[in-house]
Parts: structure tokens; sequence; C-alpha cells
């Protein structure tokens, strides 16, 4: 059992691989993020990336699948305040092998809460070449020893394959009442445009489907582990709030694009993000509605006929509670001629 004193600065060490088929990522991407280039392998080659690609959002679940059966689940282990950074460094292929690596940076202990320490981690999720496709970095909370901390409750929580299934009774994305504006391109964004995206309501369904691939950790799983932990009861995995925030923006483009005269201006893949925060829990009931404000824009200088757009997104609760954020960046195609 691991506790906040066993991570010392500067150790690492490797999981096991993790296989991941054209079948895995069209799974997970039909449900989170429905791009040309995640779910079709003829419309992905006239894309931006010109072959079929896993999601980055799918990546990061994987990331976390592998952390969970490596470490997190035999270990006091109290929960991610939210995401550093996120660099996505290459594609996630159909027929890698990925693996997840972990490096300690730094540890501290906490000064509110003495029986915890937090521990600074930079995260990679590398190839079957070592190449590495994802790198993070965030905090995770750990119990001290002798705190009384204990560990997470057994169970046969890795029951479930790394694969997504979709929950028998699917919650619909709700989208909002007012008509988007076309997409816009490059030249035609203005930072402080704000677009709502559109609403989900987390289902306990729902929510253990996705934590029985990715976050399989006993309070996003199982009612009774729940209410005995530190959430009080059944809570979304984070990575799953930011995934639905991915899919209601794709279901947005899509509305953008009904509404469009001519050819309307694509996107790209996203380089990564940064400052990600689960400031609430997101509970089996609640209802959290999406948003994106553009923050800022500049030429690339690698791929002239596109441009990056820089954007802050947030998540808010049936209450107005703002309970998840983080701040991305995203190509954008060019005004043609």
């Amino acid at each position: 059992m691991l506790h906040f004193e066993d991570f010392v600065p500067g150790e690492s060490a490797r999981s096991h691989s993790i296989a991941v088929s054209q079948d895995d990522i069209v799974a997970f991407a039909s449900r989170y993020d429905a791009q040309d280039f995640h779910v079709d392998p003829e419309a992905a080659k006239a894309s931006f990336v010109g072959r079929l690609i896993g999601s980055g959002w799918h990546s990061c679940s994987l990331l976390m699948r592998l952390m969970a059966e490596s470490f997190l689940l035999d270990a006091t282990s109290m929960g991610a305040p939210g995401i550093d950074e996120v660099k996505w460094l290459r594609p996630l292929l159909p027929g890698d092998s990925v693996s997840a690596r972990r490096t300690v940076l730094e540890s501290k202990p906490s000064r509110s809460r003495p029986e915890m320490g937090l521990v600074r981690f930079r995260l990679e999720l590398l190839n079957q070449r070592d190449e590495p496709v994802l790198e993070q970095t965030n905090w995770i909370m750990f119990g001290r020893k002798g705190s009384g901390i204990g560990p997470l409750p057994g169970g046969d929580w890795l029951a479930h394959a790394p694969h997504y299934q979709r929950p028998a009774a699917e919650s619909p994305l709700e989208a909002p009442a007012a008509l988007p504006e076309p997409p816009r391109f490059f030249e035609e964004l203005d930072a402080g445009s704000r677009h709502e995206l559109g609403s989900f309501i987390f289902t306990a369904e729902e929510i253990v489907a996705f934590a029985r691939s990715f976050d399989p950790q006993p309070f996003h799983m199982d009612e009774a582990a729940a209410a005995a932990s530190s959430f009080g009861r059944l809570a979304a995995s984070g990575w799953h709030t930011a995934a639905v925030w991915m899919a209601t923006m794709v279901s947005h483009r899509r509305r953008q694009f009904a509404v469009a005269s001519g050819r309307p201006a694509r996107l790209g893949p996203s380089p990564g993000f940064k400052n990600l925060r689960w400031t609430k829990p997101v509970f089996a009931g609640d209802r959290i509605t999406y948003f994106s404000e553009v923050t800022a824009k500049r030429e690339s200088a690698s791929r002239p006929q596109w441009g990056l757009y820089f954007h802050r997104n947030t998540g808010l609760n049936q209450k107005g509670e703002e309970v998840f954020s983080f701040e991305g960046c995203v190509f954008v195609e060019r005004k043609p001629g």
C-alpha cells in the first residue's frame, strides 16, 4: 500500500501495455469526439491529419486507466484537483500498444490537512516504440502514514477491459434553444465571443460505463463505496466530465455546419491544453451545461493555411456552480484565397 511518503522525487516507474484497435478508437470517439478523423477511416484521408487517429481525450483516458491499474488502486489516493498541462505529442494510431510512465517531480505535505500530502507527477503515455503520445503534469493527493486514511475498498474494479462500451440507457446531449452562428474562419474569430455548447445529465449508468473502462476507482463505480469516500456519493470521473465537453463541442460544430452557407471553416486537431480544474464534484443526476469562449488567436508558421485559436472552456451545474474549466487551443482553417 502506497502512502504519500512512498513517492520519492526523481523516482520513475513503468506500467504494462494496452493494445488499441481501430474499433477501440471509433467506439470512444463515436460517443465523445465524433470528428471524421476519429470515426471514419475514409473521410479521415481528406482531413487535416490525413488518416484515422484516436481522440486526444481517449489518450488521456487510457493514461488514467493505466495509472489506476499500476498504482492508484493500491494507494491511499484521494483524487486530483486538476491537470496543470497536457501536451498531445503524437497521434494515437490503430494498432498501437500504449504504456504509462510516471515520474515523481516533487512532493509536499498539506498545510491545511496534516493527514495528507500532495505529489506532483509527470505522466507519459508511450507507444510501442517508446515514443511519447502525450505528456501530462499534475498533482495527486495521498493519505500519510499513520493518518488513519486507509486503502480504497477492495473489489473487482478491473473486471472490465479498457474498451468503451456504451450503457444500455444513454443520456442525450441537449442542444441550446438558440441556433448557433455559422463556423468562422480564423480571420473572423473575435476574442471574447462566448458560446453555449450544450448540456448533459450524468446518470449513474453513464458514470459507471465510463469509469469501468477508464477510471475504475470505487467512488466512480459503486454507490456504497462512494458513500464511504470523501465524495459521499457516486461521482463522475473528471476525465468523463472533460470527454462530455468534447462531445458537446462536436455537437455544437455540427449545428454550426447546418446553418452555414457555402463551405464552412474546418477545425484541425489540438496540440494540448493547460490549467484544467475540477472545482466541484459531478454527482449522479447533475446536469452540466458547457461553454466555450475565444480568448486569443495567432497565425501558424508551420501550416500557413491554418491558424490557432485559444479558448477557455467551462461547465456549470444546475445550480450555476462552475464544476470544470480548462484553457485549450485548436487549429482552425484560414479563409481560402
